[in-house]
């Protein structure tokens, strides 16, 4: 990996290679600013030499492909997995309040009828993955003297996709045109409770993944269900209840489509309001070359196809980059918390997600007890170990809401065979 420059005023320049920067740190005329991504602060007055640096950004629903390429070689390469739990808080997090305001502001007067969505609202889990696709292509910026950005965009027609042959006035009047949607259940299900199959009896319409655990509105992740198996079931959803093949309907979930529908556009707007020179490009052009160039299909790959890369060479690893949530409401302990077994945010000097050293090898902290042993995993979850001694541990970096990690890219006698890719041999 390049280790990226930048100057004494903070302003990025451009990455060199890893021997440079220690030749540089050694003779004082640089410092260490971040381990991970490698970052060094030159310490004397250059203005720096600067090529045109292109982000291709390949924006996704639950990830992120992103490749930075000059006119001869590739010089970042990376891929963000985003969050995937807002509805979940979100849903808890109203939950909370409103007991909240149940039990010390009943007396104040209802306002629910004052509130209006602002133009070009979008739901908080939407707004959120938008935010972070903002913020991560600022933190490249932060590192790189970006000068173009390419970012894919498209659209997908929703009734096509669950239906394909619908045509005519069924197209424009929906899948629900002829039926309520409990009529609609009924013909659907065969008038049948779909986890028992008892017919003849009062049915209930029923969600296969209950709405508190990431379940959708759309129909199709509706069922019936008879009283006893609805109360049987209560909140886990049909897999966990015994049924995954009625959960399959359910997980043909539409999120990722308005995602790039909507979310994708929105970015490019944003980001050139921000005085970015942006470019969209499309995913059938994307696929197109990527098959050309003979790449296999990751994110990261899409991202160097995205940003035009050709003849460019390829960097042997990239950096796997997860988002976690910054603060932990739960880990509050008052005097009347109703959280037990909770543990402090720091046992023995750690907290969660800390990057540490644990016999040579880089890893996260993701569980920790009050006795002080700790589980360690990487960004893959790949388990180190369930219960490190303390004593074994060596802080590397503290928490920070993106965690990064190096990670081997695909193996260059995958790669080298595209039409004008050339990449180092690892072997």
């Amino acid at each position: 990996m390049l280790a990226f420059v930048i100057n004494k005023h903070g302003k990025p320049l451009m990455p060199c290679h890893p021997a440079r920067a220690r030749i540089l740190l050694k003779e004082g005329k640089a410092k260490v600013i971040r381990r991970k991504p490698f970052i060094i602060q030159l310490l004397y007055g250059s203005s720096g030499y600067k090529q045109p640096i292109i982000l291709g950004v390949d924006a996704g629903y639950s990830s992120i492909g992103l490749s930075a390429i000059t006119e001869k070689e590739e010089v970042f390469r990376a891929e963000v997995k985003l969050r995937d739990n807002m509805v979940k808080l979100n849903s808890e997090r109203r939950i909370y309040r409103r007991a909240r305001r149940g039990r010390k502001r009943w007396h104040r007067k209802a306002r629910f009828l004052n509130r209006k969505k602002s133009e070009g609202w979008l739901a908080p889990s939407i707004q959120h993955k938008l935010d972070s696709h903002l913020r991560i292509i600022e933190k490249i910026k932060e590192i790189l003297p970006v000068t173009k950005i390419v970012i894919e965009v498209a659209s997908f027609d929703t009734q096509k996709m669950q239906n394909p042959e619908i045509k005519g006035i069924e197209y424009q009047q929906g899948e629900l045109q002829s039926y309520e949607v409990k009529e609609y259940l009924l013909e659907k299900w065969g008038r049948r409770c779909a986890y028992c199959g008892r017919s003849n009896i009062p049915l209930e319409v029923e969600d296969i993944v209950p709405k508190s655990r990431g379940g959708t509105n759309r129909v199709s992740n509706l069922t019936l269900a008879c009283r006893r198996c609805n109360l049987k079931k209560g909140n886990r959803t049909a897999a966990e209840f015994g049924y995954p093949g009625i959960q399959e309907e359910a997980k043909k979930t539409l999120k990722a489509v308005a995602f790039m529908n909507v979310v994708r556009w929105r970015l490019v707007n944003e980001l050139r309001e921000m005085g970015n020179d942006v470019f969209p490009t499309y995913g059938y052009i994307t696929k197109q070359r990527r098959k050309e160039l003979g790449l296999e299909k990751s994110h990261s790959n899409d991202a160097f196809v995205i940003a035009g890369g050709k003849g460019q060479s390829r960097l042997s690893s990239y950096y796997l980059i997860e988002q976690v949530r910054r603060q932990n409401r739960k880990l509050f302990r008052g005097k009347r918390s109703h959280i037990r077994n909770t543990g402090p945010r720091f046992i023995k000097g750690f907290q969660r997600y800390d990057k540490v050293l644990y016999r040579g090898e880089e890893c996260f902290i993701y569980g920790r007890r009050r006795s002080g042993y700790f589980n360690l995993r990487k960004l893959t979850g790949d388990v180190i170990h369930e219960s490190a001694k303390v004593e074994e541990l060596r802080l590397l970096e503290s928490f920070k809401t993106l965690l990064w990690e190096v990670r081997s890219a695909l193996p260059p006698r995958l790669i080298s065979q595209s039409v004008g890719v050339s990449v180092p041999d690892l072997r």
